[in-house]
């Protein structure tokens, strides 16, 4: 499925230079350094990105709770464009993928001891827009972690470990999520302990959904989605609720509850 990889990474990004830095340990990989944010599309070759099968982001996180962080999402936006990319536009990614380097991910911080750090995913959110699928992998949320030399560590013996042993994988069933806030409780519980292999997730804060959201979801999935997982609780009030379902009955989309999955 994917044959060629390329590790993007910002120079003025301390998170994503530890990362690189580490990486090259594990052997020969293709990087792409860019002298400027990597968020931003127009600071991004694009012709040397469409040369690549699928494009590993490696970047800082920032919030505003200073989390120990280590979190994977797929860039795009489903409204505003705030920080970089294009109004209402996401990038292909894939289910696959993001469920088998989330679960690596998670066993390298435990396997390392890698002690406070949350392995999260998020929703999707910021740029930039390009068109080969792709997927954030990011060091949070302070210079403190971004230096971090063992989590740098942990990141890039995952994507090592991932680029060696990704499988396409026939079995899990594809959904894309909605609800639920942009740390992903649920969905993270189903990512790890369950079948379902989730890709792209719409979070409570861009609702109401809108049929053009749903469509790019299931477009922009390089697997076939199977159905939409919908965090029930956490769609917000029986309005909200009933204005997600109506979309994806009208779209013939069929949906299941977190609720109902075992995780």
């Amino acid at each position: 499925m994917y044959k060629k990889y390329l590790i993007v990474a910002s120079k003025k990004d301390k998170a994503g230079i530890n990362i690189t830095t580490n990486l090259s340990q594990f052997g020969e990989f293709d990087f792409y350094l860019v002298d400027e944010e990597i968020i931003y599309t127009e600071n991004l070759d694009l012709e040397k990105i469409e040369k690549y099968d699928f494009i590993i982001f490696a970047s800082k996180h920032q919030s505003e709770k200073k989390e120990k962080t280590l979190s994977i999402h797929a860039p795009g936006n489903w409204r505003e464009a705030n920080l970089g990319g294009e109004l209402g536009k996401i990038c292909p990614t894939s289910a696959l993928f993001q469920k088998q380097i989330f679960a690596k991910l998670k066993s390298n911080s435990e396997k390392y001891n890698l002690k406070n750090y949350k392995v999260t995913l998020e929703c999707t959110h910021h740029g930039p827009a390009i068109n080969r699928p792709c997927i954030f992998i990011e060091i949070g949320s302070t210079e403190t972690e971004w230096k971090d030399r063992k989590a740098g560590f942990v990141v890039a013996k995952t994507i090592s470990e991932i680029i060696k042993e990704f499988k396409e994988n026939p079995y899990n069933e594809v959904a894309v999520g909605i609800g639920g806030p942009h740390y992903c409780p649920n969905f993270n519980k189903i990512q790890l302990n369950s079948n379902i292999a989730i890709s792209h997730i719409i979070p409570k804060y861009v609702l109401p959904l809108k049929d053009e959201m749903i469509k790019q979801a299931l477009e922009k999935t390089d697997e076939e989605v199977d159905f939409v997982l919908l965090d029930w609780k956490g769609l917000g009030n029986s309005e909200q609720r009933q204005q997600v379902t109506e979309v994806l009955e009208k779209l013939y989309i069929n949906y299941k509850k977190t609720s109902e999955i075992n995780k």
